[in-house]
């Protein structure tokens, strides 16, 4: 057909006169993550479904698995669950897959009108079970992928809006976990990173942040692989508490290769969990990745953006912003420790992986005194040269049949003073009643019975040993600034009546009477839930960290001994009553009208902080465990250490806390009065801490390194299990590792004195004086 206008040079010529025209745009090229790909024999076949953000994460996913197993995924963006549905078969095809990694979410949750394939809740789960139907159908080993944030509370445009993600979330949960399906949580990968590597008001990623997704998917998906397909760690990390980060962190800046396994959402343990009023003893003691995250510290509140809810000038007092100070700082609020964190392992090239909790019965795999793999309840797998067993609560060491100790040693096994039974030593502690309180239900009526969490028996003869554990709470990040407070609020199955002891504590302030044999002159009571005065432990931008303040108050006394060696439903047993009765007392505190006036009244002022712990209603994320399990190795530090009056030749860290136990149980003195028993206090000068307190016997694991749960007597744990010793441990730890892991050797064969010069090349403080 002849052309009507001859075309000149990208321009028309129409009647004489040429008219421009623009060439047209040329096509984008094709994404190369949607192009297929051919098969090397031999090799498992994966299947990746999933939305843009797994169009993201498939490079970065093939480069790492790349020789291990042929990486495909669906021609397209895989939608919503309706779509997915539709196109299922087609994308399954014919052939075998060994492993699906799938997810579906964002189209679900994405509302009309821009959200044209939406899902409602209940719709999406019923899609989501047909789906996993269909899946299971193919014999494949199936993997969910937790949907990704949404920032801005899923309001990026008026036509652009999301549900909630969470309760998309939770409904997948529910779904895989009744299927038997694993759970690869890349919300919990990526949400602590959203502000380094989020798009602005979008719901994608940088290549960082399709980078760190695909690291952890390629690490699901590598679990599932055939054992000679697997990954195989340097170093395996167990329990992202701030001794967990620091130590993956060492070990990875070593160049090992390490994995670090949380079984919970977040990072940092109770540095980041509400304790940020670092208990220091002497900060001099400080050195090495511990004294540089508090050095971060320091920089995030040199910033004056840091600063919403205060002027830095209003925040002068010791210990807390100094600009002109020595380049650290103390005190931080949760989400801060917690940023800090996630940045430390993310610079380092950790590999952190979220939500996997140790298979307790059957997790721990042993080739003889070594270590070869842990598994996890959802059936994923690490293997490792070298294990790290990180938890507040040892189960790793304990699963591997290492030796260990949960309550108090008596007095003789060691040769202490303050270990044991402490009735009588210190009657008058801070943690203590000083005044009659009448333990009855009926008041004076012995008949009546007894108050809850009162102990009937008689204690024991003061250093006698038993397996009783001291105190655990939730250290509390409140807030007195209006518009950031959350009102507190009746926990479920609130009962007043459980605070009667409370009641009759606040009651005996007016009255004045102490103990006969208490020293002069007697002290105010202090406020339960807030204590003499928050603002002696208060964080920048007016928020506290409130810790247990009395004989009653946060500690919930005698009500943690199974919790050390507690299956997970009992200790989710023992946390649910923890905070029961933490949030029980705040309510109750803030609104009985029985609770004397000026206590009711302060308390009413504060409330929690809006804007820390959002993803667990503004309650933080652990739980106070002050002590659990404790290894028992070739060196026991005791008393005699922390006190000076024995030196180990190989120290590894320096310990400079009092010898501090909170209580243990509370009873009634023949006198028929309340006590508490089991606070201990104890000054000691900074003593260095042995490296032969990290390992366990070689007979009994020769790969494993345990810089929480240390080989330590009740009455030196009591010094050694501050935070920024935890750090301190957690960073030598590492360093064992990566140096046990480089030679091939067990962690109680290495030379001292590499240890030694590494550790000193590093930073770590060893001996004291420091020089």
């Amino acid at each position: 057909m002849r052309k009507l206008f001859p075309r000149i040079c990208g321009s028309l010529l129409i009647a004489g006169v040429v008219l421009s025209v623009a060439a047209p745009a040329p096509k984008p090229p094709p994404n190369p993550a949607l192009a297929p790909i051919s098969d090397v024999p031999g090799l498992p076949r994966i299947l990746l479904i999933g939305d843009s953000i797994s169009i993201g994460y498939t490079l970065p996913v093939r480069t790492a698995l790349q020789g291990r197993a042929n990486v495909h995924r669906v021609p397209q963006n895989a939608s919503s669950t309706g779509f997915g549905l539709n196109q299922l078969d087609a994308w399954l095809g014919r052939g075998r897959w060994d492993v699906i990694h799938f997810n579906f979410g964002l189209h679900d949750a994405k509302l009309p009108p821009e959200g044209t394939r939406h899902a409602p809740p209940e719709v999406y789960e019923e899609n989501l079970r047909k789906i996993v139907r269909r899946l299971k159908t193919t014999g494949a080993t199936l993997i969910w992928a937790t949907t990704t944030p949404v920032p801005m509370g899923g309001e990026l445009s008026p036509t652009r809006r999301f549900g909630s993600v969470d309760a998309y979330n939770r409904i997948a949960a529910k779904v895989m976990r009744e299927n038997g399906v694993r759970v690869n949580d890349l919300n919990a990968v990526i949400a602590p990173q959203m502000a380094q590597v989020g798009r602005p008001n979008d719901v994608h990623f940088s290549d960082a942040g399709y980078a760190l997704l695909g690291q952890a998917v390629a690490a699901a998906i590598a679990s599932a692989l055939p054992p000679e397909r697997r990954d195989r760690y340097d170093v395996v990390v167990y329990g992202g508490t701030a001794s967990g980060v620091v130590a993956a962190v060492q070990a990875a800046r070593m160049g090992r290769r390490v994995v670090l396994v949380e079984p919970g959402r977040h990072l940092g343990g109770m540095t980041s969990g509400g304790l940020g009023a670092t208990d220091i003893g002497n900060k001099d003691t400080i050195g090495g990745l511990a004294r540089e995250f508090y050095a971060r510290v320091k920089r995030h509140y040199d910033r004056p953006e840091a600063w919403l809810r205060e002027r830095p000038s209003e925040y002068t007092k010791p210990a807390r912003h100094d600009p002109a100070g020595d380049g650290v700082m103390w005190y931080f609020e949760p989400s801060v420790a917690e940023r800090i964190f996630n940045d430390l392992a993310r610079e380092a090239g950790v590999l952190v992986v979220y939500g996997e909790r140790l298979e307790l019965k059957t997790g721990v795999r042993k080739l003889g005194p070594r270590i070869a793999e842990i598994t996890m309840e959802s059936g994923r797998s690490f293997a490792g040269r070298v294990f790290i067993d990180a938890t507040y609560e040892g189960d790793l060491l304990a699963k591997a049949g290492v030796a260990y100790h949960v309550g108090r040693e008596a007095n003789s096994v060691y040769g202490e003073t303050l270990n044991g039974v402490q009735a009588r030593r210190l009657p008058y502690h801070l943690g203590n009643f000083f005044r009659p309180t009448d333990p009855y239900r009926i008041a004076g009526d012995r008949a009546s019975g007894l108050l809850d969490g009162i102990d009937p028996g008689q204690p024991e003869p003061d250093g006698t040993g038993d397996r009783r554990v001291q105190a655990y709470c939730y250290r509390l990040c409140l807030t007195d600034v209006p518009e950031n407070r959350v009102p507190f609020t009746a926990p479920e199955g609130y009962n007043s009546a459980q605070y009667e002891l409370v009641l009759r504590w606040l009651a005996t302030e007016p009255q004045g009477k102490v103990f006969p044999d208490h020293p002069k002159p007697p002290r105010a009571i202090e406020n339960p839930a807030l204590g003499r005065n928050p603002f002696a432990v208060i964080m920048p931008n007016r928020k506290t960290d409130s810790n247990t303040k009395g004989p009653v108050s946060f500690d919930f006394v005698g009500q943690n001994y199974d919790y050390p060696d507690g299956d997970y439903a009992t200790r989710e047993r023992i946390i649910a009553a923890h905070i029961r009765w933490q949030q029980g007392l705040l309510y109750f505190m803030a609104n009985d009208p029985r609770v004397p006036e000026q206590f009711r009244r302060e308390t009413q002022r504060w409330g929690y902080a809006k804007d820390e712990f959002a993803d667990t209603d503004h309650w933080p994320h652990q739980l106070y465990v002050r002590e659990a399990r404790r290894m028992i190795g070739d060196y026991v530090m005791t008393e005699l250490d922390a006190a000076g009056q024995r030196t180990p030749p190989d120290p590894v860290g320096l310990g400079s806390y009092a010898m501090d136990s909170h209580g243990v149980r509370r009873f009634v003195t023949a006198d028929g009065w309340t006590r508490n028993e089991g606070t201990m206090g104890g000054g000691v000068k900074p003593y260095p801490i042995s490296g032969r307190s990290l390992v366990p016997r070689a007979n009994e694991c020769d790969n494993l390194v345990v810089p929480v749960c240390v080989s330590a007597s009740h009455v030196a744990y009591g010094s050694i299990r501050m935070e920024p010793v935890y750090m301190i441990l957690g960073q030598s730890a590492g360093t064992m590792a990566a140096l046990a892991a480089a030679e091939n050797v067990a962690v109680q064969a290495l030379a001292y004195e590499r240890l030694r010069a590494r550790l000193g090349q590093d930073g770590q403080r060893l001996q004291w004086p420091v020089k």
